[in-house]
């Protein structure tokens, strides 16, 4: 009896470890899924270095309030699986969302950003935000634009000064 128990505890030691180290952890209820879109799910996020796993509610539970995460019990009930991602905040949100609005069967429930309880709401906005490298390729544009447009001012100057020697 005792044995179940120290794995009970030491799964919820893992589950509170991974909320802990994750950036971003989007809970969603997977019901409706057939196998081959759970699998296709699993692929898309495994490429993208996004953890996707079932845990017991209980286990789950004890875990967020382990950690102090208020306001999470009441997603925590039916199927669920959780996806974690321990090194970009915008790609799980994103790519649930994305799979969410070609399988309604998939609903996003809660997340956690940076160690923050996310409302659905969150979530899906967060999924709507560009990704972390369409956002630099955007700020090297607004940086780029005043040198760029300074070359073309240079050059047209240049060009006007060989019309009027020539």
């Amino acid at each position: 009896m005792s044995s179940v128990l120290e794995q009970k505890q030491q799964l919820v030691a893992e589950i509170a470890e991974k909320l802990r180290a994750s950036k971003s952890t989007i809970i969603v209820d997977y019901r409706g899924l057939n196998v081959a879109q759970v699998t296709e799910l699993r692929k898309q996020l495994r490429e993208a270095g996004i953890e996707f796993k079932v845990y017991k509610n209980t286990l789950t539970r004890r875990a967020v309030a382990e950690l102090g995460l208020e306001g999470l019990d009441e997603t925590l009930t039916g199927p669920n699986a959780i996806a974690f991602s321990n090194d970009d905040v915008v790609a799980p949100a994103k790519i649930l969302n994305e799979f969410a609005k070609k399988n309604e069967a998939l609903k996003i429930k809660a997340g956690i950003i940076e160690g923050n309880v996310a409302t659905l709401e969150e979530v899906k906005a967060l999924a709507e935000l560009p990704s972390r490298e369409g956002l630099l390729s955007m700020l090297l544009s607004v940086l780029q634009a005043p040198i760029r447009n300074f070359a073309l001012v240079t050059k047209a100057v240049a060009e006007k000064k060989e019309e009027q020697g020539a």
